[in-house]
């Protein structure tokens, strides 16, 4: 449906299907042009719900011929449908052979072609677009595929599990035969049929079986795979070693694919990868790129159990595998830290990419809860609510069970759910009646309202000290805001992991009123009501709290701590978390106090110093360091303000990071000097630490120099990023001159496209760069301007267009939030485009706009003209009406 209101689908409408699909036999005559598939399909009715006619889904697909047990029928096609009124009520079997054409595919959903070979991408609903089929998570059935290609051309042949036959055949073609044991939904089918080259490593698991594990990539990639292997031999052993879930099939394959929406995707025993979360090599990737191929590789083996043994009921229940699994490779990636330093940057890291992008889609026009009651198109809601507040409401759960407790529901969950589609309240009835008389199995209702509310609770917290008494009440207060749809919630259950100090900084005792002795010195609350106070005794000097270590419930907390007070947690906090958080809190004050008053932005010496000290400490990790002293982004700033001028905001973090550079300029030296790394490059979290403060230091010292009329420091730069021997330190150089508008920027930027032209991955990291580089009177935009006319650039590539044009819409607030209201006019001409090439891309692009109604003027009503513009076209994917819709309706909606 590409014209008009598009159906709404409710999750409360939800009825299983009138039949079932029990065996699939696939064959595939592959073909650019016109491949040909033959579906054999054994059916059975559902007993269960009334009868009624077969509907198969199918877009897009040219039928031939429909045959049940042989023989023709008759049926008819409404829509995007199928419909067959005289199914039979006992089982039969369904012959289905219709043509499609890869080649013309560029949505990239169903079977398409990408560099000379053939791949599929079926999550959500593409299936649908390989041939007629109940194209729904909860029809689970078992998979036989034949492959049937040119064998010059796709000498390689892949599909779902176990290889089961090879031959050749007449003009030059040949077969390969795969049968997965498995039942699974149609969204987890997958073939591959391109000539790629793999890297192999045999494995034997706990269980004592042999494995084949295979990952597939172009000719010239494969020295690039070393580091997603390990990753997966690690995620393979770690999932078996913590959770008990061995590898189910003879061999595992990965498969590296440069045109793809997503990162990658979990089809069962056979995963397909964006290139850009598989391939990685000193020279071409960095340590980020390094830590993120780490996390997706395990992700998506994770998925094998989480998703792929269970799977989803409907997609409402998108989290149930999304949400547990993100969940499952965050604390992967925390295992394979392994030092608690390390531990919690991968926590810090994970926190603040919640709050840049999920806390503003809570508060924004596609606000939703995490498990959605409604949508237009489940593209749109592969979202960071389902993802990364999934994420986070899984964690609550272990956090109020224990991590034994979580691990013995999970145990309980595959026992009683292997090989079934199911829900959200399946999970979480699992892991409380795993842990009976727990925190959560007394609250197990009151819990879900985190898969039924939308928005990000906030937590008041105020203490007060009692010196006679010796007792410090603490008084929690929660509130949820108004959301889309949900003008009132319900108190939710909030986890918050706490412990009390000294003004100087000791550790005290936690003994709540009521108990015969002190209980630890860190413990959970458990907010479940709109407000309680716990009473602490026998507190011997007024305490400064520590509330929500470690980050324990994804709210927004106002704990109304002074300045002071947030030093000592700074300097003394055992919670790395809330060193860190103390350091950004101390941050966003200054900026927000500039912004609130229009005044300039002046850093105070307490300030300052707290910051040298950091930089000074020898006892703090390197990336901590990092962490700690990169300012709160703009888009976090602007989450504090009820009305935003990004200009505004942007002036005054730029005047934060130029004082910063400026009062700690020798020590930024100092740190420069002293986190060079000697050793050969690793990955590893010591020296990726070491990188990125180092790379952190020069980007001040640059900055400092370029506004001095200094050059030592931008010919330093210069020289590093020509001299480096890997990426990180090179892109940090390039960066550190493109942000500070460098004179070396210009040489610097066409020396690095010269040395990387032939590598798409580092190509897409000059756009991207380029599109981030922090604005200064329009140079930012006006680069953009011109990228979009650059050979290299193409909207046909997802990496491609979003290296330039996420980067700048979604960002670099200051660069897109334009006065004269180009960065709209932009964005609305290119998600035009997009939408006629890939509707999924041109969907997320769109999502730029979600809070267009806090802006201030002038913004406010151009983008609005941009977003009606967009909307008033009369043919638009369903990907892009709903968001656009929705934008336009918020104004006001959530008041």
């Amino acid at each position: 449906m590409r014209e008009g209101t598009a159906a709404l689908i409710r999750r409360e409408d939800y009825v299983a299907p009138a039949y079932w699909i029990r065996t699939v036999d696939l064959t595939f005559d592959l073909d650019p042009a016109k491949t040909l598939v033959t579906s054999k399909m054994k059916v059975e009715r559902n007993a269960a719900v009334p009868h009624g006619p077969l509907r198969l889904h199918g877009e897009e697909l040219n039928l031939l011929r429909v045959l049940i047990d042989g023989e023709s029928v008759s049926f008819r096609q409404e829509g995007h449908e199928l419909i067959i009124e005289s199914a039979p009520d006992a089982d039969f079997s369904l012959e289905i052979r219709n043509t499609c054409a890869p080649e013309k595919n560029t949505s990239l959903s169903g079977l398409y072609t990408s560099g000379g070979g053939f791949f599929t991408q079926c999550e959500a609903e593409g299936f649908r677009r390989i041939t007629y089929f109940l194209d729904r998570p909860d029809v689970m059935a078992v998979y036989t595929v034949t492959l049937r290609a040119d064998k010059a051309k796709y000498p390689v042949l892949l599909s779902n599990g176990n290889l089961l036959e090879t031959a050749d055949l007449d003009n030059g073609r040949h077969l390969a035969k795969w049968h997965d044991p498995f039942p699974k939904p149609s969204y987890l089918f997958a073939l591959v049929a391109a000539d790629l080259v793999s890297r192999e490593q045999r494995i034997r698991t706990r269980a004592g079986k042999d494995h084949l594990l295979q990952v597939y990539v172009r000719r010239g990639d494969l020295e690039k795979t070393e580091h997603a292997m390990n990753s997966l031999v690690a995620s393979i052993v770690w999932d078996e070693a913590r959770f008990g879930l061995p590898l189910d099939l003879e061999r595992f394959m990965v498969v590296g694919v440069s045109d793809f929406n997503m990162g990658a995707m979990e089809n069962k025993g056979l995963n397909i990868f964006n290139t850009s979360a598989l391939l990685a090599s000193p020279a071409t990737a960095t340590d980020a790129d390094f830590s993120r191929i780490e996390s997706i590789v395990a992700h998506e083996y994770f998925h094998n159990w989480t998703g792929n043994r269970v799977t989803c009921r409907d997609w409402f229940q998108l989290s149930l595998k999304e949400g547990l699994t993100v969940f499952r490779d965050q604390e992967f990636s925390m295992d394979m830290a392994a030092t608690p330093s390390a531990r919690a940057v991968c926590r810090i890291q994970d926190v603040r990419q919640l709050r840049a992008v999920q806390f503003p889609e809570d508060s924004g026009a596609m606000a939703h809860p995490v498990r959605p009651d409604s949508y237009v198109e489940i593209n749109n809601f592969y979202t960071p609510t389902v993802y990364e507040k999934g994420s986070e409401v899984v964690r609550m759960y272990q956090t109020l069970v224990g991590r034994k407790g979580f691990e013995a529901g999970i145990k309980l969950y595959f026992e009683r759910h292997d090989g079934q589609a199911v829900t959200c309240d399946d999970f979480a009835a699992a892991i409380a009646d795993a842990n009976p008389g727990s925190a959560l199995s007394t609250r197990l209702e009151a819990f879900k309202r985190w898969y039924a509310q939308s928005g990000t609770p906030r937590v008041q917290a105020r203490g007060s000290y009692d010196a006679a008494a010796q007792t410090f009440t603490l008084t929690l207060k929660q509130h949820n805001p108004a959301t889309a749809g949900q003008p009132g919630k319900l108190p939710q259950v909030i986890p918050v992991t706490m412990g009390l100090l000294s003004r100087e900084g000791q550790v005290l005792p936690l003994q709540l009123q009521g108990e015969a002795a002190p209980v630890g010195t860190e413990r959970v609350l458990v907010l479940d009501e709109a407000e309680q106070t716990f009473v602490f005794t026998g507190v011997a000097t007024e305490p400064v709290p520590s509330l929500l270590r470690g980050f324990s419930a994804p709210v927004v907390l106002d704990d109304g701590l002074s300045d002071a007070e947030l030093l000592v947690l700074l300097k003394h906090d055992a919670d790395a978390f809330n060193r860190w958080e103390a350091s950004q809190r101390l941050a966003l004050n200054r900026i927000l106090q500039a912004v609130r008053t229009g005044e300039a932005l002046v850093l105070d010496t307490d300030y300052l110093e707290a910051m040298r000290a950091v930089l000074r400490d020898p006892q703090l990790d390197a990336a901590f360091k990092e962490l700690a002293l990169t300012l709160p982004g703009e888009g976090y700033v602007a989450e504090q303000l009820d009305v935003v001028d990004p200009q505004e905001i942007h002036a005054a973090v730029e005047a934060a990071y130029q004082q910063l550079a400026a009062a700690l300029a020798d020590d930024w030296a100092a740190a420069y000097e002293a986190h060079q790394v000697k050793a050969g490059y690793e990955p590893s979290p010591v020296q990726s630490g070491q990188r990125a403060l180092a790379n952190l230091a020069l980007s001040m010292l640059v900055l400092h120099a370029t506004r001095t009329g200094d050059t030592v420091w931008p010919g330093r730069a210069y020289q590093r990023f020509k001299d480096a021997t890997n990426m990180t330190e090179r892109l940090g150089a390039l960066a550190a001159l493109v942000n500070a508008h460098a004179e070396l920027a210009e040489p610097a930027l066409q020396r690095f496209h010269a040395l990387f032209k032939h590598e798409a991955l580092v190509v897409d990291k000059w756009f991207a760069l380029q599109a981030r580089a922090s604005e200064d009177g329009g140079k930012t935009f006006a680069r953009v301007k011109q990228l979009l006319q650059h050979p290299d650039f193409t909207l046909k590539n997802p990496n491609r267009a979003r290296s330039l044009l996420a980067s700048l819409c979604m960002f670099n607030p200051a660069a897109f939030h334009r006065s004269d209201a180009a960065g709209y006019v932009l964005w609305a001409e290119q998600v035009l485009l997009l939408d006629g090439i890939n509707p999924q891309l041109a969907g997320r692009v769109a999502r730029a706009m979600d809070r267009w109604t806090v802006l201030a003027e002038p913004y406010r009503s151009a983008a609005r003209e941009a977003i009606a513009r967009v909307a008033a076209k009369p043919e638009l994917s369903n990907d892009v009406r709903e968001i656009v819709e929705r934008a336009l309706a918020s104004d006001g909606s959530a008041a």
